[in-house]
């Protein structure tokens, strides 16, 4: 099996940590019904079903533990209101430990959740490395065998034969290249492993259309330190290389 392998179906993967396996989650962004209707869409609160779909998952996995790869939350500072409830309910409903990496959502949930929180530059456990993609991994997580990381909420759009389209969430697989990262500590840093690029697990949040021009991409070393990815829809459906999509 390998280190880190996606759940058929679902947006969101198994990792092997070594001592326990986690189940990976990528931008979760509780709450982020409030946010919507303040730009004028209508959208029903979906945080049970959500909180359902993780604790499915968790079930059916047989995970021992959950790590949220950033963006727990959608409100910026600390959650108030449905979104705490929300946030809290799920913590306190899930029958392993949390781990959440902290992301640019997520600048005080530590403050109002008991859960372990690792800093914005990520964290490695075992041979997986894990930052949500808002800024510079630390070199600990670059020297991991697989980084997995989100932010990016990638998706491709697919058009048929009568030119009909439709977009699907989906994930990035590529070997991770050192360039970037070289020029941003100004000196050789050790990396050989596979970037893993998650799917957003929250489908209200949008995504990048990697395989549309114009979209850029939001994270500080990509695509650069991607310079070849195959994309996988969440059937595990094999797109081969996203930039020739």
């Amino acid at each position: 099996m390998a280190r880190v392998e996606p759940v058929p179906d679902a947006p969101a993967a198994v990792a092997d940590l070594g001592g326990e396996s986690a189940l990976v989650v990528a931008d979760y962004h509780a709450g982020i019904e409030r946010s919507l209707r303040r730009e004028g869409l209508e959208v029903d609160s979906q945080a049970d079903a959500r909180r359902e779909r993780v604790l499915s998952l968790v079930v059916r996995t047989g995970v021992e533990r959950v790590v949220f790869l950033g963006d727990l939350g959608h409100q910026i500072g600390t959650p108030d209101g449905a979104e705490r409830e929300e946030l809290e309910t799920l913590v306190r409903e899930c029958p392993v430990p949390v781990t959440l990496v902290r992301g640019n959502h997520d600048g005080n949930l530590d403050d109002v959740l008991d859960i372990e929180v690792t800093p914005g530059t990520g964290a490695r456990f075992g041979d997986v490395g894990f930052v949500h993609g808002h800024t510079w991994p630390s070199r600990d997580v670059l020297s991991a065998d697989v980084v997995c990381t989100g932010h990016e909420h990638p998706a491709v759009r697919l058009e048929d034969e009568v030119g009909g389209s439709r977009v699907e969430r989906a994930w990035l697989r590529g070997p991770l290249d050192e360039g970037p990262f070289r020029e941003h500590f100004g000196e050789r840093v050790a990396v050989d492993a596979e970037l893993v690029v998650c799917p957003a697990f929250n489908d209200l949040c949008g995504g990048t259309w990697v395989n549309v021009e114009g979209q850029g991409f939001l994270a500080p070393f990509l695509p650069e330190a991607l310079p070849s990815a195959d994309a996988y829809l969440l059937d595990g459906t094999r797109l081969g290389d996203y930039r020739y999509l």
